[in-house]
C-alpha cells in the first residue's frame, strides 16, 4: 500500500522548496503528512536516519502521542505533502484498515531501524 495513492488529489497540498523544514525537533505536533512528490531528509541532532520519498509518513507519531517532534524533516527536493490532522486520521484509521496498519508497521520499521542502529548493526 502507498499512502501517496489514497492523498494524490489532495484539495490543499502543503509545498516545500528545497532545503525548507516542514518542522523540527522540539516543536509542538499536531498534524502528520503523507509525501507525495519529492523527497526529504530524516534527522535526529545532526544525524540523517532516514531519507524519504513518496509515499512517506512523516510525523506519525503526533498522531499516537501528545509529544514534541522528535526530528526535523528537511526537503531535498521541491515537496508536496497531503496534511493530515487528528481528525482525519481518525477518520482515515475507521474507514481504511490498510491505512492503520501501515501506520503500525511504519512505526515497527523505525523502531526496529533505530535500535540497530544503537546495538551497531547495519
Amino acid at each position: 500500500m502507498n499512502p501517496a495513492d489514497l492523498f494524490r488529489h489532495d484539495e490543499n497540498p502543503a509545498t516545500l522548496a528545497e532545503g525548507q523544514k516542514l518542522f523540527s525537533a522540539g516543536e509542538a505536533a499536531q498534524d502528520m503528512y503523507v509525501l507525495l512528490e519529492g523527497s526529504v531528509a530524516i534527522r535526529v541532532g545532526n544525524q540523517v536516519v532516514e531519507s524519504a520519498g513518496p509515499g512517506a509518513l512523516l510525523g506519525e507519531m503526533a498522531m499516537i502521542e501528545d509529544a514534541p517532534r522528535v526530528a526535523t524533516v528537511v526537503a531535498r527536493t521541491p515537496c508536496r505533502l497531503a496534511r493530515i490532522d487528528r481528525a482525519r486520521f481518525n477518520y482515515m484509521i475507521q474507514q481504511n484498515p490498510f491505512f492503520a496498519v501501515h501506520v503500525m508497521r511504519v512505526l515497527v520499521e523505525r523502531l526496529r531501524s533505530m535500535n540497530q542502529r544503537v546495538a551497531g548493526v547495519t
